[in-house]
Formats: structure tokens, sequence, C-alpha cells
């Protein structure tokens, strides 16, 4: 009997602290749209389907790296998010963000903070789901 509670008390622990995370993952993925506003990297005029159907990685062949956050990225994250489906297990956007972005200095602090955090949280789901 107290293992059975005791049990449940974990799961319902692990359960909460997952919705945690997955919670701490959609608000930097609202912080990072707000963020981009804030610096008028927001673009009204979607690019070309063409631009948005290329296989290269971010697509760097076809967009700048604040075209595919806003246009590629974030459209996904919410797509997996408002379906139910899994986020992804892990992140590397930061070290190509720091990059791409490093010609604008400390006006982009903030967004490569966000970016990270974001990496930073995808990595502590996977680790959780794993124990």
């Amino acid at each position: 009997m107290l293992a059975n509670r005791l049990s449940q008390l974990l799961l319902d622990w692990y359960t909460g602290h997952m919705h945690d995370i997955h919670q701490r993952i959609v608000d930097v993925l609202l912080e990072l749209e707000a963020e981009m506003r804030a610096l008028d990297w927001w673009e009204v005029k979607k690019p070309p389907a063409t631009a948005l159907a290329s296989q290269q990685p971010f697509c760097v062949d076809q967009l700048a790296f604040e075209q595919w956050l806003q246009w590629v990225f974030l459209p996904r994250m919410k797509a997996i998010i408002e379906a139910g489906q899994p986020l992804p297990t892990q992140s590397g956007i930061f070290v190509y963000a720091e990059e791409c972005l490093r010609h604008h200095g400390s006006r982009a602090a903030h967004l490569l903070a966000l970016i990270k955090r974001f990496d930073e949280l995808v990595t502590l789901q996977a680790t959780q789901k794993r124990h």
C-alpha cells in the first residue's frame, strides 16, 4: 500500500515536472516571437514557397536565419504543440544562431538567450523522459 502510494506520488511529481518543462518551452517560443517583433525583424510578406521548401538545414540556401525562425521554426513548433505531438528530443539551434546574428552585436543578445534557453529546455525534457 505504501509502495503504491509512493509510486503514485513520484508519477504525479514527474508528470507535473514534465508539464512544467513543456510549458516553459511554449513560453520561450512565445517570447522568441515577441522579441523578433520588438527588434522589428518580423516580416509581413511570406517568402516564396520554394524558399520555405528548401532541404538545407535552416533553409540556409534560401532564407536569412531570422526568416527561418519566423517562417519555418516557429510554425513547426506551433503545429507540434497544437497537435499534441512530442517535442523534439534535441536542439542545436543556438550555435548556428550565434554565428548568424553575430553582426547584430548586443542588439541580438536577448534573442540569442531565448534560443539558448530553448535548446536547454529541450535537452532537459529529453533527459527527464529517459528517467
